[in-house]
């Protein structure tokens, strides 16, 4: 849990940077990648991802600026990375205008439950980071290069001339 809107914002700046690095790597035709006819599509989980950054924080009374969670996916990748860069932003934004530290414990209905709005920062954070991990899985079955994000990927081993560790 954050104590600081601080602790927060670096936690975002990295996590965020993770996230836009692992959308501007997918491909118009990558979007389709699913693991099967009734799993979300490698650009539906993209879309999951940079909607509910708005979707989540206005619930808590920000006006994040960013698409709507009814906006169906776009066609391209490059729309869908530019609007999660845009959500993270417009969320930057909106924190520094109207939170302190001391709003923090403050709560919030969030999908028929409390959480304080420290726990919802959290919990922005987790989701993404889950859902980040499922397109890993669908832009390696797409062909796409894996960003290590909390350690090497694969690829990452091989530029480095090291072989892979044994799995």
């Amino acid at each position: 849990m954050f104590h600081t809107i601080d602790e927060f914002r670096t936690q975002w700046a990295w996590e965020s940077e993770q996230t836009q690095i692992v959308l501007d790597r997918l491909t118009d035709a990558s979007l389709a990648q699913a693991i099967d006819d009734e799993s979300r599509t490698l650009g539906r989980i993209a879309w999951h991802i940079t909607q509910t950054v708005p979707e989540m924080m206005n619930r808590t009374g920000l006006a994040v600026g960013g698409v709507s969670e009814h906006d169906p996916v776009p066609a391209t990748a490059a729309e869908i990375s530019a609007a999660y860069r845009a959500a993270c932003a417009s969320l930057l934004d909106e924190l520094a205008a109207k939170w302190t530290d001391d709003v923090l414990t403050t709560e919030d209905d969030m999908y028929d439950m409390r959480w304080s709005k420290a726990q919802t920062l959290g919990v922005l954070i987790i989701h993404q980071a889950h859902h980040r991990g499922q397109m890993t899985v669908l832009m390696r079955q797409a062909g796409l290069r894996v960003p290590g994000i909390y350690g090497p990927a694969r690829e990452d081993w091989a530029a480095w001339g090291a072989p892979a560790p044994a799995v």
